[in-house]
């Protein structure tokens, strides 16, 4: 008895990493496997915040074709000198425009000095409105910069969706080991029961003197080792539900009860057959690093595009009016309009911009081997989780029919019990014998769907339940 004790609380020990949390019990709601996963897809944070950065990359799309399209500004200003700069002409010319305007005036023979004026030449107020367009003719950068940024948009849509099927299989094995603590907790609570009514029936028989006081203390020594069992398994579902609503990124107010049973669910067998050739195809990190192949590329056009020109066209229209009081109409203003074009090409950077080419052109050179390095771990994980699958496979069947003989066992030798051919230490035989195949049939059972989640991560497919809202 006490080693099937061991061996179901060491099974539910291992699937359970985080510490008891206290249950506020202020909501409880009872899930299905494909509402969990619904609702995971819609609370988890990391699918949130990557569901945010799709519409971030979108944004940067969309700014990458702004740099394309025509810049259009409008300018105003006005200005009011409020202490007038001194003015200077030369004596040479100033001293003549004095006579000319005063014949009568004595003016001294020039010397070629400045002389400063009586007044200034700076008006009192400006005002000017201008309008201005330039468009970019030709700059690599910006055109190459607009297919970067459609392929990073293409990359964080694979990301969101890897971060989707990677929530999606954690739910489902949270969940399997929330079933499988369940049914263990209830088999532990079945044997606590049959313990209980086993020892009812020897303390009756013990009084008849049927039985001896050994097979007494047998019976009281089991039904006393089970009751801590119990409490354990309690112990692990309670940090299994913890675990699944933690998973789900569902606040701790709210506690889970899982409504499904841990069942078998076959995959298909065509799947598996093509799932080695497949993972290369439809896996989502082989997508990830194909778009990051294709971002290094365009960053080592990018740097080129260094070597080449900018051209672009301009054109101006503005309105200007200068006075030296406030009454600034209409008719004071003047306009004037340019259009012109600007080209602009670097001749030397100080080897800066060889070196950026170099540095992209390893980055790519480095993707694409992490990307050899994948496809070989993929194709090598693939098979390990199809043999994986395989033999949990086989073990259920297996299982299944050592859990039938240990059931038929069990009657048996309870019969024989109840009639006096058998003995207690046999009794207590069968029970951990029958026990012990259904902790083997639930562990086979729940590493079967494990590998089943496990498959269809690396396959990038999600269950048909799995419907995509966006917000």
């Amino acid at each position: 008895m006490k080693k099937m004790i061991t061996v179901v609380i060491a099974l539910l020990a291992g699937l359970f990493e985080i510490s008891p949390a206290q249950y506020a019990d202020t909501t409880q709601l009872s899930l299905t496997i494909d509402a969990a996963v619904r609702m995971a897809v819609q609370q988890n944070p990391e699918l949130q915040s990557a569901r945010l950065e799709v519409k971030r990359s979108d944004a940067r799309v969309m700014e990458a074709w702004g740099y394309t399209m025509p810049s259009v500004d409008i300018s105003g200003t006005f200005n009011h000198v409020v202490t007038k700069p001194k003015s200077y002409f030369p004596d040479a010319i100033y001293y003549p425009l004095v006579k000319l305007m005063d014949s009568t005036a004595k003016v001294p023979k020039p010397t070629g000095q400045l002389i400063e004026l009586p007044f200034s030449m700076s008006p009192s107020n400006s005002a000017n409105a201008a309008l201005n367009v330039r468009q970019i003719l030709f700059n690599g950068s910006v055109f190459i910069g607009v297919g970067a940024a459609n392929i990073y948009s293409k990359l964080s849509r694979d990301i969101y969706m890897q971060k989707k099927v990677e929530t999606v299989a954690k739910v489902r094995k949270a969940y399997y080991a929330t079933l499988l603590a369940h049914e263990a907790l209830t088999m532990m609570q079945s044997n606590l029961k049959n313990a209980e009514d086993n020892f009812k029936n020897v303390q009756l028989m013990r009084s008849q003197g049927i039985v001896s006081e050994y097979d007494e203390l047998r019976a009281t020594v089991g039904m006393d080792n089970l009751r801590p069992a119990v409490i354990q398994s309690e112990t692990n579902f309670n940090l299994a539900v913890d675990n699944l609503r933690n998973t789900m990124g569902v606040a701790d107010s709210i506690k889970i009860v899982p409504s499904d049973n841990l069942v078998l669910q076959d995959v298909d067998e065509g799947i598996i057959s093509a799932a080695n050739q497949a993972v290369l195809e439809s896996n989502i990190n082989i997508n990830i690093i194909k778009h990051q192949i294709e971002l290094n590329s365009a960053s080592v056009n990018a740097e080129r595009a260094n070597y080449l020109p900018t051209i672009a066209a301009y054109g101006s229209y503005s309105y200007t009016a200068i006075k030296d009081d406030y009454r600034i109409s209409t008719n004071d203003f003047y306009k004037t309009a340019q259009v012109g074009l600007t080209f602009s090409l670097n001749l030397f950077q100080g080897f800066q911009t060889n070196s950026k080419i170099e540095q992209a052109q390893l980055e790519q050179q480095k993707t694409e081997e992490q990307k050899s390095s994948l496809e070989r771990n993929l194709q090598m994980g693939i098979r390990s989780v199809i043999g994986s699958l395989r033999q949990a496979r086989k073990r259920v069947d297996a299982q299944q029919k050592t859990v039938e003989t240990a059931e038929r066992g069990y009657k048996i030798v309870t019969a024989r019990f109840l009639a006096n051919a058998a003995t207690q230490l046999e009794v207590n035989d069968g029970q951990l014998a029958l026990s012990q195949a259904k902790v083997n049939r639930m562990q086979a059972i729940y590493d079967y769907l494990v590998a089943a989640s496990e498959l269809d991560s690396m396959l990038g497919r999600l269950p048909e339940y799995v419907q995509e809202t966006e917000e």
